[in-house]
C-alpha cells in the first residue's frame, strides 16, 4: 500500500540522493513501521513485541494531534527511515528540564540497511531533518532525549552537532491511548544558531 501524501519537505543531496520528508500514513504506514520497530536493534525505540494493529492505532493517534507529528524519511523513493517531532512542553520531556519556546522534541528510527553500509548515510537524513524543522521558523531548539543507555544514538546526535544535557528519568505515561513506561533518558539540545 502506498501513502498519497505529499512530501513536507525535499532535499536533494549531490552524489546521495534525493530525501523527502512525508507525514506519516497510519493505515499505508503501518506494516513498515511494524516490521522496523520490532527489530533487536529497535529495543529502545520500545515498541519490540507489538501488534501491527496496535502500532497502526499509536501511529492513528498522533496523526490526530496538533503537537505531535510522524514522518516517513524517503532516499530516492524508498522509505528509510521514521522521525517524529512533538511539542516538548505537551510532553513528557517537558516534566525534566525546563522548556523554552520553540523548542522541538524528535525520535529518529533508522530504517534496516538494504544493502552496504553508506558512510555519512544517517548524519546526511538528520541534516535534512535539521534543515526541515529549522526552515519555518518555528523551532528554535531540538530537543532529543534517547535512552541513556543508547550509546550508539547520543554519539550520533553529538557527531550531529547537538550539546549533551543532563541525564534524566522521564515519567511514565499511562493513558487510555498509549502507555509508555519509564525511561532513562539523556538530553541533548541544538539550537538553530548552532545548526547554522
Amino acid at each position: 500500500m502506498t501513502s498519497t501524501r505529499t512530501p513536507v519537505h525535499t532535499r536533494t543531496v549531490e552524489g546521495f540522493g534525493t530525501i523527502t520528508i512525508t507525514p506519516v500514513d497510519p493505515a499505508a504506514d503501518s506494516a513498515l513501521i511494524h516490521s522496523w520497530v520490532s527489530e533487536e536493534r529497535a529495543r529502545f525505540w520500545g515498541m519490540n513485541g507489538t501488534a501491527r494493529e496496535l502500532v497502526q492505532e499509536i501511529y492513528e493517534d498522533v496523526d490526530r494531534r496538533t503537537t505531535h507529528h510522524a514522518f516517513m524519511v524517503g532516499l530516492d523513493g524508498e522509505p528509510v527511515a521514521l522521525f517524529q517531532t512533538y511539542d516538548c512542553a505537551e510532553d513528557r520531556v517537558g516534566e525534566c528540564y525546563e522548556v523554552r519556546p520553540g523548542d522541538v522534541g524528535v525520535h529518529l528510527l533508522i530504517g534496516p540497511s538494504g544493502g552496504a553500509a553508506r558512510h555519512g548515510f544517517t548524519g546526511t537524513l538528520i541534516e535534512a531533518f535539521l534543515a526541515y524543522l529549522f526552515s519555518d521558523g518555528g523551532a528554535r531548539r531540538v530537543v532529543a532525549e534517547p535512552d541513556a543507555r543508547n550509546a550508539k544514538a547520543i554519539s550520533l546526535l553529538e557527531r550531529s552537532g547537538f550539546v549533551l544535557g543532563p541525564e534524566v528519568e522521564l515519567p511514565e505515561v499511562d493513558l487510555p491511548e498509549v502507555f509508555l513506561p519509564a525511561k532513562p533518558a539523556r538530553l541533548a539540545f541544538l539550537s538553530r544558531e548552532a545548526a547554522h
